[in-house]
């Protein structure tokens, strides 16, 4: 279902999270859960990932996660504080130690201040604030997709080795 290069990445994340005896959420907007799927389609990913949530629309994210309302009228859900807040809602509303979070625009429906391959990775360890990571991704909705998965679970593994 995956490509090698994914399934190859998931299992090395899949890894490095169990070395550490660490648990993994994710939180996907643009991704729709490919995150989640690419880790779950590995036989014993279950001692490593903890839940996803799938938030596409801002309601999801307010409600699943706790994303702060005024954040989308001021700053839009494409953003570095919506992905900090994503990433930190999924680490409170789970026995995660760690999350990844993903919000961005795939293609089409860019605008003039947020184009297509524009994608916020946020990143939270229990006990820490959440970082975000902004990338402009190249290519169609799908290679934009894919990007965003890769970065999100190198993002995840450099997050577990720190320590």
């Amino acid at each position: 279902m995956f490509d090698q290069d994914l399934t190859d990445l998931a299992t090395q994340v899949l890894q490095a999270f169990e070395r550490r005896g660490k648990m993994l959420a994710t939180a996907e907007s643009c991704t729709g859960g490919l995150i989640t799927g690419v880790l779950t389609a590995i036989a014993g990913s279950s001692s490593v990932v903890e839940r996803g949530f799938v938030t596409y629309t801002n309601e999801a994210k307010m409600e699943m996660l706790g994303v702060t309302p005024a954040l989308f009228p001021d700053v839009g859900a494409v953003s570095s504080e919506v992905a900090r807040e994503m990433a930190a809602g999924a680490v409170a509303h789970s026995r995660a130690d760690i999350a990844v979070a993903v919000t961005g625009v795939a293609g089409p429906g860019q605008s003039e201040r947020k184009p297509a391959g524009l994608v916020y990775i946020g990143t939270c360890k229990r006990g820490e604030e959440p970082v975000a990571h902004e990338f402009q991704f190249t290519g169609d909705r799908n290679n934009v997709r894919r990007q965003a998965v890769v970065e999100a679970l190198t993002l995840a593994m450099k997050v577990v080795s720190e320590g």
